[in-house]
Order: C-alpha cells, then sequence, then structure tokens
C-alpha cells in the first residue's frame, strides 16, 4: 500500500511539473529572445553611435497556448517611437530599423514628423519591406539603406477596401447624375485623403531634394499609378531620386533573426543555415566550405 500511493504521489508531482514547465516555457523562451535583441541592438549603437529604434511587425508565437496574432503600425507604435525620439540627444545619430507592411496613416505620420524634426542624421534600414506605412515613415529619412532584394511601396490612400484614386475614377467614367449618394461621399472623401498625404510627402521631402522634386516624387507616389502593394525596388526607388544605398550591417539580419514567425508544423522553407562560400579554386566546381 505504502509503494502504491508512493508511486501516485511521484506521478501526480511530475504531472504539476510537466504542466509548469509547460505554463513557463514559453515565458522563458520569450525572455531569452528579448535579451539576445537588446544585447545585439546596444552593440549596434555602440558601433555606429546612434540609437537604434526597431519597428518589427511578424506574427510571433507567445504565451501558453501559442496564440499568433498579425501585427500593423498603430498609435502604440507610434507612441513608443516618439518617446524613444525623446530621450535621444538632439547631436545623437538614430537609426530605425522597419519591417511592416504598414498601417494606420496617423501613427505613421506622427513617427514621421518626429523623425523629420530630429536634428541629427536620421537611418532607416529596411531589410526585407516597408510597406505603405512603413514607407511613408521611411521618407522622413536622412538615408534609406535597403538589401538589394527589399521593397517599399506608395502611400496611396485607402478607403476601407478601396484605393481612393479608384473611387474618383468613377466619376470620371460617370455622370455625377448617375452616380448614388454614397459613392459621392466616398469621393469627396478620397480626394481630401489623396491631397492630405501629397502634401504630407511634399512637405517631408521638400527640403531634402527642392521643391520640384519633392512634388513629382510625392504625385507619383499618392497618385493611385500601381496596386497598393506594388514592389518598389531599390533601382526604382533611386531612379526616382530618393537617398537609397544598399549596404545594411549584418548585425540587422542577425537581429531580425531574433524575431521568429510563428511555429508551423511543416516549414515552408528550409535549408542549412550557415553562410557557404566557393573553394579557393578559381571559382570552378560547385563545392562548398562552411
Amino acid at each position: 500500500m505504502t509503494g502504491s500511493y508512493a508511486g501516485w504521489y511521484f506521478l501526480n508531482n511530475l504531472f504539476w511539473f510537466i504542466l509548469l514547465f509547460l505554463a513557463l516555457s514559453p515565458m522563458i523562451t520569450q525572455w531569452n529572445l528579448e535579451r539576445m535583441r537588446m544585447r545585439l541592438i546596444q552593440s549596434l549603437e555602440r558601433r555606429r553611435g546612434s540609437r537604434v529604434i526597431t519597428l518589427i511587425h511578424r506574427q510571433e508565437s507567445f504565451s501558453l497556448f501559442g496564440l499568433a496574432f498579425s501585427r500593423f503600425i498603430n498609435i502604440e507604435d507610434s507612441e513608443q517611437i516618439l518617446r524613444a525620439i525623446r530621450m535621444t540627444p538632439p547631436d545623437m545619430p538614430i537609426d530605425l530599423i522597419i519591417h511592416t507592411p504598414g498601417g494606420l496613416v496617423l501613427a505613421a505620420e506622427q513617427i514621421a514628423c518626429a523623425l523629420k524634426k530630429h536634428k541629427a542624421k536620421v537611418t532607416v534600414f529596411v531589410p526585407h519591406y516597408a510597406m505603405s506605412g512603413g514607407t511613408l515613415i521611411a521618407l522622413a529619412a536622412d538615408e534609406i539603406i535597403m538589401d538589394e532584394n527589399a521593397v517599399m511601396g506608395p502611400v496611396d490612400p485607402q478607403l476601407g477596401q478601396y484605393p481612393a484614386a479608384s473611387i474618383l475614377k468613377v466619376l470620371e467614367k460617370k455622370d455625377v447624375n448617375e452616380v448614388d449618394d454614397q459613392t459621392l461621399i466616398l469621393a469627396d472623401i478620397a480626394k481630401k485623403a489623396i491631397d492630405q498625404v501629397y502634401n504630407f510627402v511634399y512637405c517631408l521631402l521638400k527640403d531634402k531634394m527642392g521643391e520640384e522634386k519633392a512634388r513629382e516624387i510625392a504625385r507619383t507616389l499618392t497618385e493611385g499609378r500601381w496596386t497598393h502593394d506594388y514592389p518598389l525596388t531599390y533601382e526604382e526607388l533611386k531612379e526616382m531620386g530618393l537617398p537609397v544605398s544598399t549596404h545594411i550591417p549584418d548585425e540587422i539580419f542577425e537581429l531580425m533573426d531574433l524575431y521568429p514567425q510563428t511555429s508551423q508544423r511543416r516549414p515552408s522553407v528550409q535549408y542549412i543555415p550557415l553562410p557557404y562560400h566557393k573553394e579557393a579554386n578559381g571559382g570552378k566546381g560547385s563545392n562548398a566550405q562552411i
């Protein structure tokens, strides 16, 4: 009887230990990720003599049940970034790392205004993509440094599920008497939205590249020339006249690895995560060294 009780007691304690481990394991993993991120950010700050701020939106797995959620630029982001800028001396450069699909225009404009007012150099790094509101923020920088395969995007306003420019097209193609009141109201809002974003982009750029060039770029990015998810490559942005280059420090890619996507049962992309180098054989053959 004593042996049965001891076995039951052991199994009961083992059950609670496993349950506690499962509950705490995600929090410990997240804490370790945060610690490694801070260490890498501090290393980059010391090397560049700057304040490093990240705006990275991924689906991250967290909590006991691994709940995943999509993230976009919101007011909480703008509050945190504005606070970081206020805590930065006026003569200290700011390096902002952006990885985002976009988000709330108000929040993106607040961040862009604060960056533009900062007296020291502001550099935006785009390791993969900075679309929509991310592009709007990047336009406030003195320099945009992209991976050679990274992209940005148009900043034309969207009203619900429709591009503002497409709503205005309705009035061009139909007589106003054939258009319902709701569409007319949407068209009025669409015109105001495009004008507001155009003027905002123009104000961001005019001091850096002159009024004429600033108006040209603002018109290109806001007039609805492309779909909202059109990828603007480094070459296209360079041709527009924006201050872009392609020399991203390795630490930024290392930092991106510390913002993992939600884990899946079967990974959609697999490779050996080590850099390969060709053997010193005159470039012949396909052998690799690790």
